[in-house]
């Protein structure tokens, strides 16, 4: 219970002193993003008459980056109707084909029948995901992954947690906001504890490479076309050697979900407020990128209080949905 409140203090602590730079930043924002819409507005005013008669230039392809590879071993807490799990295995993005479902382990903080009350169509999507060979677990808490006796002395390549939430239905925004950076920042404790050891992983941008004297092209970038015509470019990860593992957490970036401020708790975590309480790890933040959910095919994500909650149980709809990695720093001896 002192551990609990000690955790609280130092993240209220924290709150407090973000919030003036906060407002800063929000009032630069707001004034960027005017200038923008303006710019924009003389923009397309330009392109009416400069190419009356002429049909405009196609977009490009949006990017789309997948962070697994088919050799990894991928944990994935926190699911609701298990449509990533599924998504994964069944009908594989770019570059994860060949992906054995054996190295994927779905687990869910519901225990099996209340996941397929609040879900109705989990009890489906388990069922083929456990004939395929996925490991299915329920009743597991992200906090405490470490203790889970099926999870108990194993590790995992990729830990992935999409849109994580305390799901309390707390009103007030500061009291949410710290209850869900407390949820983050157990996870992050007990996510350290089953990544696969090895180096930092290293991540760089798609690379020309010429193939005639005047002609370039992507060298890890693959075209594809979804269901509804959209096209994306997906940087997919190269085979290379055995790396730390990583931990992705996926959450739409917009207000409240970025005043959680999941980068900041990683790489500076709040000193704990007892000599007795050992410190938080510490990560470092490999790389953020968009998520395209529709880059998962079957994938859509479900409300923590499960579809009877509001007719269909969808959240997220709209703004950009947006994907961190972290991997453990390296901890320097003690002289």
């Amino acid at each position: 219970m002192g551990k609990g409140k000690n955790l609280k203090a130092a993240l209220q602590s924290q709150q407090s002193r973000l919030k003036a730079k906060q407002k800063l930043s929000h009032a630069t924002q707001v004034a960027d993003q005017r200038s923008q819409k303006n710019a924009k507005q003389q923009h397309s005013k330009g392109t009416v008459t400069k190419g009356k008669g002429k049909a405009a230039p196609a977009p490009p392809p949006r990017q789309t980056t997948i962070p697994f590879r088919p050799t990894d071993k991928i944990l994935l807490v926190g699911e609701g109707n298990f449509s990533f799990a599924r998504a994964l295995v069944c009908v594989p993005p770019p570059g994860l084909q060949g992906f054995p479902p054996r190295n994927l382990t779905a687990t869910a903080y519901d225990k099996e029948e209340e996941c397929y009350e609040k879900y109705a169509d989990a009890r489906e999507i388990v069922a083929d995901l456990r004939e395929r060979g996925v490991e299915v677990l329920f009743g597991v808490d992200a906090s405490r992954l470490e203790k889970t006796a099926k999870l108990k002395g194993r590790r995992w390549d990729r830990v992935v947690w999409n849109f994580p939430h305390a799901g309390k239905g707390i009103t007030d925004q500061d009291r949410n906001i710290l209850s869900n950076q407390v949820l983050i920042l157990g996870f992050l404790r007990s996510a350290s504890e089953v990544l696969s050891l090895g180096p930092v992983p290293s991540f760089t941008t798609p690379r020309k490479r010429k193939t005639s004297e005047d002609d370039e092209e992507e060298e890890e970038a693959t075209l594809f076309e979804n269901d509804e015509g959209d096209e994306y470019n997906f940087i997919i990860p190269e085979e290379a050697v055995q790396t730390r593992g990583t931990i992705l957490i996926t959450l739409r970036n917009v207000v409240p979900y970025t005043l959680w401020d999941v980068p900041r708790l990683a790489k500076k975590p709040p000193l704990p407020t007892s000599g007795s309480t050992p410190p938080n790890p510490r990560f470092t933040v490999l790389r953020s990128f968009g998520f395209n959910r529709s880059a998962y095919k079957g994938y859509e994500h479900r409300m923590t209080k499960g579809t009877r909650a509001h007719g269909a149980g969808k959240t997220g709809e709209g703004g950009e949905d947006r994907t961190w990695e972290f991997c453990l720093q390296d901890v320097e001896p003690e002289e």
